[in-house]
């Protein structure tokens, strides 16, 4: 739950909204969960089910984070097409193929995808999160065998797990409305945005810029994108390597954007990757300057995404540090100040255990 001043950004009412720049590849054949579970970074078997995922390069750093939806012919994959660093993802999975019995081909004339939250549909299903610490501080969700599969079974809806309170995932056909059209207010994509910014929730190449940006800063394993225990995929020497014998230094938060020293006021749109600076709270005390920077991601509305070193973040909890970044503005540059908060869902690092 964002800070009280926030509160009024959050919709009251069931709201669904088409959910920008995602296309939606099919595969299939007698081998594609095979070939998948050889390629994504969670855990791909029979019977298929839904589930959120991503793509790794071989050196360990985010390709794509993706859907994956099961189907009674195979496999719907949703993900962001956006041009980036990346190679473009139906032509990096065709390579992969080899002789496997998988046919892949785009279906992005035939699907589009939307995002419902707010009734009691979009979360009745919720549970009551369990986690699993690492030493380095990857965390991933811990999900009762006994239990509904947690991302859904319904055919091209996934129950959005990556957050307490994101609600469904949706593909409609091209050009239909959503059933949910006449229970839910139907909201611009800007709202999407808005809200999984209200639940820190990371998406696509702006918040997670592919070729750079590593799973566990991005918040891949809270949200239950990686199985650390799965066999070998690609990019999973890094990734594993680093949950056990690594340290995770950096995380994306909510943030709350505004000038210092004035009223709450809605900013304007802010240009990508800005650097976020740690600067000493206290101009009169002495001390090593904060190192390192931040990024700030996708913003909407006078808050956003950011990500944080969480020695910065120590810091600002204790009064230490204070986050701000600087935008042209005519000849001079201005000043704006960035407060991270934890999410309500984010799970607490258990106490240590008496050995």
């Amino acid at each position: 739950m964002p800070p009280p001043i926030l509160r009024s950004l959050l919709r009251a009412t069931p709201s669904i909204a088409p959910v920008a720049h995602r296309s939606v590849l099919a595969i299939s054949g007698p081998q594609s969960t095979e070939f998948l579970n050889g390629l994504l970074a969670s855990s791909v078997h029979e019977p298929t089910r839904n589930q959120f995922s991503t793509i790794l390069h071989a050196q360990g750093r985010v390709m794509y984070d993706v859907f994956l939806y099961a189907t009674t012919d195979g496999f719907l994959l949703e993900f962001d097409s956006r041009t980036s660093e990346a190679p473009p993802l139906l032509s990096y999975l065709k390579r992969h193929v080899l002789r496997s019995k998988v046919k892949i081909r785009s279906v992005a004339d035939e699907y589009d995808v939307w995002a419902a939250w707010g009734s009691s549909e979009d979360r009745d299903w919720e549970t009551k999160r369990q986690w699993n610490w690492a030493r380095s501080g990857a965390v991933e969700p811990v999900w009762s065998e006994s239990a509904e599969w947690p991302w859904g079974t319904q055919e091209c809806v996934i129950q959005d797990r990556r957050a307490v309170g994101m609600g469904r995932r949706l593909l409609v056909k091209k050009g239909d409305s959503p059933q949910e059209a006449a229970t839910h207010d139907t909201v611009p994509s800007d709202e999407y945005i808005l809200h999984r910014i209200l639940q820190g929730v990371p998406e696509g190449i702006l918040d997670i810029p592919p070729m750079q940006a590593f799973p566990m800063d991005s918040n891949l394993d809270v949200m239950g994108a990686v199985d650390f225990r799965k066999g070998c995929y690609v990019g999973q020497e890094l990734t594993v390597r680093t949950y056990h014998t690594g340290v995770i230094r950096k995380r994306i938060m909510p943030v709350t954007i505004q000038k210092p020293d004035e009223t709450a006021s809605e900013p304007p749109s802010f240009p990508e990757n800005i650097d976020i600076k740690a600067v000493n709270a206290n101009a009169e005390r002495q001390g090593p300057r904060p190192r390192g920077t931040g990024k700030l991601l996708s913003t909407q509305k006078g808050v956003g995404l950011a990500l944080l070193r969480l020695e910065h973040v120590a810091g600002v909890q204790k009064g230490d540090l204070k986050l701000e970044f600087e935008v042209a503005d005519g000849d001079k540059a201005s000043t704006w100040a960035v407060s991270p908060w934890w999410p309500d869902w984010w799970p607490h690092e258990p106490p240590p255990t008496e050995e």
